[in-house]
């Protein structure tokens, strides 16, 4: 790993968020930056991630900086009486507050930060309690309580100036996630494609991974291929940058249901096993179509009527 790069010592100070985890927990994370950026103006707000996720809080105005938390050189830090590398310890004694959200129950990495940098420690959420009867971003914003910091806006939030070209009309969906059991099944999915390309004439993007192998593409091949469109394993700023010019978002439980949410977007959730009141997407407009025992039992002609029924009227009505 290459050191991360020092600020100048003239800066009025400067605050590091350490946030692992995939896609949804750092947008889970998103209201705790914006509150650092609205409510201790001045000081420069970095972040210790996976770049290729928290880069998002670098594009859209919330963090000055981005570091990789992946490197051998970090695990020192949660080991007893090992030595310390001396290019993180200098890193993290650059910082006069320090908010982490690794997993650290015997406060291994706090006490070698604590020897090596003099930054104020505050150690947050690795991740919300499932069985909370909170939101998963009230949990996240509580450690700021230490900082005097109350009733911030728990809603993630992407906003960018910049103008979204003109586009047709188009449809985001993700069909998959990081579990398969969150997933619906694939012909549904199909059916629900080839129900809303029949009565509307949406123009629809796939978004996925790797995770979602060849599932795009089998279901692009049942549609005109000038009304669909493939967006796979881009990275994620460029798959916020196509989803702000969407009508509307169809996924599941997943990080890009977060990230459309974040962004504004309307559209609907297709929800299985995960707890709602602590996972579901806040911001814009994004329904929770809640299905049990699981998503097996979720009929094609449910979403549709939800997808005509939305305020935002993501199809027309038939």
């Amino acid at each position: 790993m290459t050191p991360p790069s020092q600020s100048p010592s003239s800066e009025r100070g400067r605050i590091l968020v350490i946030r692992g985890g995939a896609i949804g927990d750092f947008i889970v994370t998103l209201p705790l930056l914006a509150a650092l950026r609205n409510r201790l103006p001045g000081n420069r707000i970095e972040v210790l991630g996976y770049p290729h996720i928290a880069d998002l809080a670098r594009a859209y105005g919330l963090a000055e900086a981005v570091h990789p938390i992946e490197s051998r050189a970090l695990a020192g830090f949660f080991a007893r009486g090992s030595t310390l590398d001396p290019a993180l310890s200098a890193f993290f004694s650059g910082f006069h507050l320090i908010i982490s959200h690794l997993y650290d129950p015997d406060l291994i990495f706090q006490s070698n930060v604590a020897s090596v940098s003099g930054a104020q420690f505050l150690q947050g959420l690795h991740r919300p309690v499932e069985t909370s009867s909170r939101h998963a971003t009230d949990q996240i914003l509580d450690v700021l309580q230490r900082l005097a910091i109350f009733d911030e806006d728990p809603v993630p939030r992407l906003i960018s100036h910049r103008q979204v070209p003109e586009r047709p009309t188009v449809l985001a969906m993700h069909p998959g996630s990081g579990s398969p059991r969150k997933n619906w099944p694939e012909d549904r999915w199909a059916a629900l494609l080839d129900q809303v390309s029949t009565r509307s004439p949406t123009r629809f993007l796939l978004v996925g991974g790797e995770a979602e192998e060849g599932r795009l593409e089998r279901l692009a091949a049942g549609l005109p291929k000038d009304r669909c469109e493939v967006l796979r394993s881009q990275p994620l700023i460029a798959v916020a940058e196509r989803l702000r010019g969407c009508q509307g978002f169809i996924g599941h439980d997943s990080g890009i249901t977060h990230l459309a949410a974040s962004l504004g977007l309307p559209g609907l959730a297709l929800w299985g096993p995960s707890p709602p009141r602590v996972w579901s997407p806040r911001g814009g407009e994004i329904q929770v179509l809640e299905a049990r025992p699981d998503l097996e039992s979720l009929e094609v002609a449910t979403v549709v009527q939800a997808l005509s029924d939305h305020p935002a009227q993501l199809i027309s009505r038939g």
